[in-house]
This record gives structure tokens, C-alpha cells and sequence, in this order.
């Protein structure tokens, strides 16, 4: 063939590919709905996604038509085809795996995103490390362990494994609604930044926390598809969908204790109607003073603490700054790192904190003149005195079981050793007493572990062991009035020794418990779960800081010679009291 002759035919081949091309671009063309404008934010960006999503309300300073769809969720802005805008969309542009992008990009909150990644609510540090401490797997409970580390490394170990399955729902690495079938308040958690500052609109079920999404009510949003309002004034119910576990401190707060599973007291011969979510019981019991005030969390807490300061504390009493005194002191105003606190002001002589949800302003009191500030009662913490209640649950039995498998929260597979674990009993009054560095603090079983191993035959195997723990513990129970005096100085149970009787013959102090402990895997005996101290001083159980230690011998006399003197000298003004010597005898009783 010639060349004229393979030009023809290469004229002939192009021109029908050409024609189809055409055709192709044309119907292509007439088939495309192309939006009648190029649309712009006021920030004067092309956001072609606008011309879908028209009906989107969110709050002003990330209102659609300010920041757009794309600098958030990504995707491509410029694309009119659906299928093209979405690629590489992020449904949740708080989600700790891709901030860097969305709410971190420079603009918008770009230092934010490091602080909080190093949170305490981000890495879970303290609690990973203390669990390891407490399981015999560090030497040290101020290992730098991170639930990012462990999603990069997989590492785990009979400790990390329980963590994995059983706690790692708690932390702001975890996606929102990544655990099909569980409780809508476990997949209501996490999601970063959309952890606190994720509102869904007014009309849509948000407290997942006391009742699950009826499924009309699901299949409504499934339908409607709210987009969440993004807030910084985080509401309370934000900070109980976490905060309603372990500590329980939210819950306490609004007056709320999970009891026994008996589902007592029973309505018209039927179980209490009075349920958490997962089918957990409660009772109504005296919130926090500052909420009964209409008070929420943010009002106390600050900025710095929640989110973090962009420091990896090991421990969360070292992220916290806030204390009673920033309010309740002459100079109030000031957090125990010596930031000023915002909400904080001064009229008229009147010292003020003002809602950062209701904007009321609420008069700050200083601490009782005697009770409170009396030379006595100078280790006494507030909460000490005023926390009148505490959830206390002991004895947690755990059991691994190779022959099953558990989900990893982490990772979101089944891998073998099925987990479950039950207390003892749970209790809130008489909350014990004890001492950290030079503060008198209130503490709680936190935990009792009584661990079981099942192999894969069903047997039981080495490694079983027992470890029980005391914890300090700030339990948001605050009243206006403090504790009566008995309720420290005659209770054994709140110095310590536990539920039992105490005596005092012949000029020494002799204690009974009620509870005698229990046979650990290993065939050891408990002491009994609310039994911290011995009557001499020798402490029965751990600490959850090396600084932190029950009453000494001379201090449980003391306090419990106190109890002796209260039938006759019942208030703290009393004149006895001002100059009180414990060595002095009472010249009116007798002393046994």
C-alpha cells in the first residue's frame, strides 16, 4: 500500500470517530443539567454545590453561603455532576483523621486542631496507661500510650485487648455511628470536633442518653437528613453522651445515679420506668447545686482544659484548672494556672459569673466564715464536705473468654476473646474520704478488678488475678449545705474503714467490718470492697496516684474522737472548737 492509499484510509478511519465524538458531546451536552449560575460565597469563592444543597441552616460564622459545602466536607466545588462533586467528600469534617483539612486549614481554627489532638479526650493517655499500670504491664502508670498509637500500630496485650472491647467507645478518635446495632448514644459519640459542637436542628431527637430513636423517629432523619447546626456553646447533653460511665460525673450532675439492675422501686407491680439507655436503671437523687443555678458545663469549665492546651498531659488533674476557689474566694476570677476566666466580672462590688448559654449573671458567694475557712478544716476540700453523694460500684468481675470473639472498637473487627464483666453491688452514700499530697479529697472504687481467664477448651487458665483500687474523684454532687458533721466524724464507712462498727474500749479504737472480701482467681482473700484502711492506718488497698493515701492511724483517732464529742457540740462555731487540743479530756464524759 501507498502512501496516499494509508492516508485515505486514515482519513476514512478518523472521520467516523470524529462524527461519534461530536455525537457523543452533544448528547452528552443535552443531557447535563447545568445550574443556571455560577454561584459564590461572600467570601467570594465559586461553590457550585450550592445549587443542590439550598435549604441548609447552619449557624452564621459557618452559614453555607459564608464558608460554602467543600472548604468543610471537601469533594470538588467546581464539578456539576454529582457523582464528581462528591469524590473525596468527608460526611464529618470534624473527624480527627482528616482536620487537618477541614476545620484546621489555615483561616479557620488551624491551632485548635494540635490542641485537641493532644487532649486527654483525644489520647485516652491516662486511662490507657493507668489500666496497663494497674494490670501489671508498666512499671509506671506515665506511659505515653495513645489511641492514635494504637490505631497505627495495632499493638495490643490481655490489657489493651479489654481496653479495645470494652472502653474504647470514649475517646474523640471514634467515628460517629460506626457501631451498627448498638445504642444510638454509643454511636452518637465521637467524631472529633463534632463530639461537643454538633447540634442537630430544632425538632430532631438529640438526648440519646435516657431514650433510644423510636424507628419513626430514625427513619425521619434517614429521610429529612438534618445537617447539624456547629456551635460553640456546647450544650450539656453534648458533654453527658460521654461523661454517663465510670466516674458518671455527668449524670451525677443533673442528679441522676444508675442503681442496681433490679429495677426498683417497682410501678404498679412492674419494673421502674426510670432507664438509661441500654436498659440501665436509675434513681433521682439531689443534683448539683449549680445546675439546680440552670448552670452547664461550660460555664465552669474552661476553654483550655476540655479542648486542651496543646500540652500530652499524662493525667487529667493536670489538664484541669478550674477549682471552687476561681468562684467561691475574695479575689475570685482566676483558675489555679492563673488564667483569667471570661465569664468572670465585677459590678457594683458584687463579683458575677455569667451564663454562657442564658447569659444570666449569677452573684459569686465566698465560702462559710467558720465551717469552711476554720483552721481545722483547712485540708478539707470543698467538694470534700459538699458532695453529698458519689456513685460507688465495687467488685468488677471480669472474665475473657477464648472461646468467643469481641468486636475492637478500634479496628471494628472480631477478633477471639469475648469480654464481659458485673459488679459487686453499686451504692452512692457516705462518700469515703481520703488524702492527696496534703488535701482531704473524696475517692471511689475505681476499679475492683477480679479478673477471670476462660482458654478455648472452657477452662480456666493462669493469669487470673485481683487488684483493687481507690480513686479521688470530684463526683459534681455539690450542695449548698455541706455534710453533717457525724456523717465524717462518726461514719466509718466515709474515714475509710468501711461499713462495720466502731469502738472504743479502754482507750483504743477497735473496728468490725461488714463486708470480709472475697477468693480471688489465685485463691488469695480480698479485703472487703469498702474496706480502704485498717483502724491502725495500714492501707488495705491501692492508690490511684502514688500521693494519694487513706487516713493514717493518728489522724483516724482524731477525727473519729470528734464523733464522741458531736451529741453535745454539734455545730462547727462551737467554742470548743476554736481552740480544740486533742490531747485535752473532756471534763464532762468520760471517755471509754
Amino acid at each position: 500500500m501507498n502512501q496516499q492509499s494509508r492516508r485515505l484510509l486514515a482519513v476514512l478511519i478518523f472521520l467516523p470517530c470524529l462524527v461519534l465524538l461530536i455525537g457523543y458531546l452533544i448528547l452528552k451536552e443535552q443531557r447535563t443539567s447545568r445550574p443556571e449560575q455560577v454561584v459564590l460565597t461572600t467570601a467570594g469563592h465559586i461553590e457550585m454545590c450550592l445549587n443542590c444543597h439550598e435549604t441548609e441552616q447552619l449557624d452564621g460564622a459557618h452559614d453555607r453561603l459564608v464558608v460554602g459545602c467543600s472548604p468543610c466536607h471537601l469533594g470538588d466545588a467546581l464539578a456539576i455532576d454529582q457523582d464528581k462533586a462528591h469524590q473525596g467528600m468527608v460526611l464529618n469534617p470534624g473527624d480527627l483523621r482528616v482536620v487537618e483539612k477541614t476545620c484546621g486549614v489555615e483561616g479557620c481554627h488551624p491551632a485548635d486542631t494540635v490542641k485537641v489532638k493532644n487532649s486527654l479526650m483525644a489520647t485516652n493517655r491516662g486511662i490507657l496507661a493507668t489500666l496497663l499500670y494497674y494490670w501489671g504491664e508498666r512499671d509506671h502508670q506515665d506511659a505515653d500510650i495513645t489511641v492514635e498509637q494504637l490505631l497505627e500500630s495495632g499493638e495490643t496485650s490481655l490489657a489493651l485487648d479489654y481496653y479495645r472491647k470494652l472502653c474504647a467507645t470514649c475517646h474523640l478518635w471514634k467515628q460517629k455511628g460506626d457501631l451498627p446495632g448498638a445504642p444510638d448514644f454509643f454511636n452518637d459519640k465521637g467524631g472529633g470536633c463534632s463530639a461537643c459542637h454538633y447540634v442537630l436542628p430544632e425538632g430532631f431527637a438529640t438526648d440519646t442518653v435516657f431514650a433510644e430513636r423510636s424507628p419513626e423517629e430514625k427513619a425521619r432523619q434517614a429521610e429529612k437528613k438534618p445537617h447539624p447546626r456547629v456551635v460553640k456553646q456546647v450544650p450539656e447533653e453534648n458533654c453527658i453522651r460521654c461523661h454517663n460511665r465510670s466516674g458518671r460525673i455527668g449524670l451525677s450532675y443533673i442528679g441522676v445515679y444508675e442503681a442496681e439492675g433490679y429495677g426498683t422501686p417497682y410501678e404498679k407491680g412492674e419494673l421502674s420506668s426510670q432507664r438509661l439507655a441500654g436498659d440501665r436503671f436509675y434513681l433521682s437523687l439531689a443534683p448539683d447545686i449549680h445546675h439546680v443555678k440552670k448552670m452547664v458545663c461550660i460555664d465552669c469549665h474552661t476553654r483550655d482544659e476540655i479542648m486542651g492546651d496543646g500540652t500530652n498531659y499524662a493525667h487529667y488533674e493536670e489538664q484541669l484548672e478550674i477549682t471552687c476557689e476561681s468562684c467561691h474566694s475574695k479575689t475570685p476570677g482566676r483558675t489555679k494556672k492563673g488564667n483569667q476566666l471570661t465569664n468572670v466580672s465585677q459590678k457594683n462590688g458584687q463579683f458575677l459569673l455569667t451564663g454562657k448559654l442564658d447569659n444570666v449573671e449569677r452573684p459569686l458567694k465566698e465560702p462559710h466564715p467558720t465551717a469552711c475557712v476554720s483552721p481545722v478544716h483547712k485540708r478539707v476540700t470543698c467538694e470534700a464536705c459538699h458532695s453529698t453523694w458519689v456513685p460507688q460500684c465495687y467488685g468488677c468481675h471480669v472474665k475473657r473468654d477464648k472461646r468467643e470473639t469481641h468486636l475492637d472498637k478500634l479496628t471494628l473487627e472480631n477478633t477471639p476473646g469475648w469480654w464481659e464483666e458485673g459488679r459487686s453491688y453499686i451504692r452512692y452514700e457516705k462518700p469515703m474520704l481520703a488524702v492527696w499530697e496534703d488535701e482531704v479529697v473524696v475517692v471511689t472504687p475505681g476499679c475492683q478488678d477480679v479478673i477471670t481467664l476462660i482458654d478455648e477448651q472452657g477452662q480456666p487458665e493462669e493469669g487470673g488475678f485481683s487488684r483493687f483500687t481507690m480513686a479521688a474523684i470530684n463526683p459534681h454532687t455539690i450542695q449548698a449545705k455541706g455534710r453533717d458533721c457525724k456523717d465524717c466524724h462518726a461514719s466509718p464507712k466515709t474515714v475509710g474503714l468501711g461499713e462495720g462498727t466502731v469502738q472504743r474500749k479502754n482507750g483504743k479504737w477497735h473496728f468490725t467490718p461488714v463486708d470480709r472480701g472475697v477468693r480471688d482467681p489465685d485463691g488469695h482473700q480480698t479485703p472487703g470492697f469498702d474496706n480502704f484502711v485498717t483502724i491502725d492506718g495500714e492501707a488495705l488497698q491501692y492508690r490511684s496516684r502514688a500521693n494519694l493515701r487513706p487516713f493514717n492511724g493518728e489522724e483516724l483517732r482524731r477525727i473519729l474522737r470528734i464523733g464522741l464529742c458531736l451529741d453535745c457540740h454539734s455545730q462547727a462555731d462551737d467554742p470548743v472548737y476554736l481552740h480544740y487540743d486533742p490531747k485535752r479530756p473532756c471534763p464532762v464524759y468520760q471517755e471509754p
